[in-house]
C-alpha cells in the first residue's frame, strides 16, 4: 500500500508540475507535442487535441515536449510560429517558471486543507518557565494559556515561537489565560544565544518558557487557512533554499541528501499516520521540487531561465556550443547528485 501511494502522490506532484509548463505555453500558442507522466516504454498513449497524452513505466519524472524545444538537443530551432523557439524570452521565461509555480500552488492548496480539516499541534500553554528569565520577571506562570501575542491570535506553540522571533521590539505583550482570567504581560525579552535547524549557532530573541506537555487539535476558518497556507508554503520555500545553500557552503553535509528511496518511505509512513500527515509531507516534497527546478543547473527550468535572461541582458541568443556543453554538464550534476540520494539511501537501509 505504501509504494501505490508513493506512486500516485509523485505522479501528482510531476502531473502538476507538467500541467504548469504546458498551460502556460499553450497561451503563448506553442504547440504541445507530447505530455508524459514518467520516463522510458510508454504503457499508455491517447491523443487529444493535437498533444499525445502518455503514461510511461518509470514514474521518477515527467516533461512536456514543445515544438523548438528538446533538452536532448538545446541547440534545436524551429523558427515556425508555433514554436517555442519564436515566442520572446520573457514568454519562454513565463513558461519556465509556471511548472515550479504549479507545484508552490499545489503546497498551499495542500496545506489550506490541512488547515481546514485541522492539525495536531502542541498547545499554545506554558509548562515551565525557567528561573530569573524575562518571562518569570514579568509575572508569566506555568499552565498560563497564550491567547494573543503583540494583538496576534495564537492557536499553536509553534505560533508562540514564530511571534517571539520575529518581534522587531524588546517589550512583547502577551494576552494569557490564567485559571479562566485573562491578563495581560509587557514582557521585555533578551537576545540569547541558540542554534538553527542547521545546528550554526545564531542570537535569538527569548522570554525563557517551555511547553506544557499537552497536544492539541488545531481548527482554522477560512481566512484563517488561508493564512497558514501562505505562511507554511512561504516557511517551507524559505527552508529548502537555506539548506541547498547550506548544503554548498558544507554546512550540511552531503550524507543528508536523500533520493527516491527516502523519498517513497516518508511518503509512505506518513499515509499509515493519517491524511493530514500525508498532506503536510506531500507539500513540503511539492515545495522541494519547485525550489529544486529552479537551481541555475543547466538541463533544469532554472537553467533555462538563466540562458533566456541572458537573452533579455545581451540581446542575443547563448553561443550553441556553450549552450550544449553547459546542458551536459547540468544533466552530469544532476546524475551525481541522485546517485548520491540512492547511495545515501542504501546506507541508511544497511545501517
Amino acid at each position: 500500500m505504501g509504494l501505490v501511494t508513493f506512486i500516485i502522490v509523485l505522479s501528482l506532484m510531476i502531473f502538476i508540475h507538467e500541467l504548469g509548463h504546458f498551460l502556460a505555453a499553450r497561451y503563448f500558442g506553442v504547440t504541445v507535442y507530447a505530455f508524459s507522466i514518467g520516463f522510458g516504454k510508454t504503457i499508455y498513449s491517447k491523443i487529444w487535441k493535437g498533444t499525445e497524452w502518455k503514461i510511461a513505466l518509470i514514474p521518477l519524472g515527467g516533461y512536456v515536449q514543445m515544438k523548438g524545444q528538446d533538452d536532448s538537443n538545446p541547440t534545436l530551432h524551429d523558427d515556425a510560429p508555433d514554436s517555442y523557439n519564436s515566442i520572446k524570452p520573457w514568454q519562454r521565461i513565463v513558461i519556465l517558471f509556471a511548472g515550479p509555480f504549479a507545484n508552490f500552488l499545489l503546497a498551499a492548496v495542500l496545506f489550506f486543507a490541512v488547515g481546514m480539516i485541522g492539525s495536531t499541534e502542541i498547545a499554545p500553554k506554558i509548562g515551565q518557565v525557567i528561573k530569573d528569565s524575562p518571562a518569570q520577571k514579568y509575572g508569566l506562570k506555568p499552565n498560563d494559556e497564550i491567547i494573543s501575542i503583540n494583538n496576534n491570535q495564537i492557536k499553536s506553540w509553534s505560533e508562540i515561537s514564530l511571534n517571539i522571533k520575529k518581534s522587531d521590539e524588546s517589550v512583547i505583550y502577551f494576552e494569557v489565560n490564567r485559571n479562566g482570567q485573562t491578563l495581560n504581560f509587557a514582557v521585555v525579552s533578551q537576545i540569547s544565544d541558540s542554534k538553527n535547524i542547521f545546528g550554526e549557532p545564531i542570537k535569538q530573541r527569548m522570554i525563557g518558557i517551555a511547553p506544557a506537555p499537552q497536544i492539541i487539535n488545531v481548527e482554522r476558518d477560512f481566512i484563517q487557512s488561508l493564512q497558514y497556507s501562505m505562511d507554511k508554503t512561504y516557511e517551507a520555500s524559505k527552508m529548502i533554499f537555506l539548506g541547498v545553500q547550506k548544503l554548498l557552503t558544507g554546512v550540511v553535509p552531503s550524507t543528508e541528501v536523500g533520493g527516491v528511496i527516502s523519498i517513497g518511505k516518508i511518503i509512505s509512513d506518513a499515509s499509515e499516520v493519517g491524511l493530514v500527515a500525508l498532506f503536510m509531507i506531500s507539500a513540503l516534497i511539492s515545495v522541494n521540487l519547485g525550489v529544486l527546478n529552479l537551481l541555475p543547473i543547466p538541463a533544469l527550468d532554472g537553467g533555462h531561465i538563466m540562458f533566456n535572461l541572458y537573452e533579455i541582458l545581451t540581446r542575443k541568443k547563448p553561443n550553441e556550443k556553450v549552450l550544449l556543453n553547459l546542458t551536459i554538464g547540468g544533466w552530469v550534476i544532476l546524475g551525481c547528485l541522485m546517485a548520491l540520494g540512492l547511495y545515501n539511501d542504501i546506507n541508511r537501509l544497511i545501517g
